[in-house]
């Protein structure tokens, strides 16, 4: 009964989305897992908003990504009360220099603890939400 409720109490522990991507890298290393970089306009972009509620605060990928991924959000807010530290500004638009050039939103990457791009999707993903999360699943298990 207790290892019961210790598995649903972890089920309702949110995701942890990071900012750092430098220690994202040193924590996929370390973990052996994936990273998932997901750019955002979370205060304008409707798609973002419905991507978030959608797929990632969905339990199906909740699940998944504990186990095989290190997550980090690049979001670039429009309103003044959202705005992020310059610092955090200066990251974001240095990680889409590299990997969002053409400035989609959202824009979700699945990379491997290099950096390196494994997987992209523009836009909100067209597929549902529990066939998008077992091709995550299948990338992250075929990249260890």
């Amino acid at each position: 009964m207790k290892l019961l409720t210790c598995c649903l109490l972890l089920a309702l522990i949110p995701l942890k989305w990071g900012t750092d991507f430098e220690s994202a890298k040193k924590d996929a290393k370390e973990k052996k897992q994936m990273i998932l970089l997901n750019f955002s306009g979370s205060d304008w972009c409707a798609p973002c908003v419905a991507t978030k509620r959608d797929f990632f605060e969905n339990d199906s990928f909740i699940a998944m990504a504990k186990d095989n991924l290190v997550l980090v959000n690049a979001d670039f807010p429009r309103k003044k009360k959202n705005q992020l530290s310059p610092e955090q500004t200066q990251k974001n638009e240095a990680l889409a220099e590299k990997y969002n050039k053409e400035g989609n939103f959202p824009l979700t990457l699945l990379l491997d603890f290099n950096g390196k791009v494994i997987k992209s999707w523009a836009g909100r993903p067209e597929v549902p939400v529990d066939k998008w999360v077992k091709e995550i699943k299948s990338l992250c298990e075929s990249h260890k």
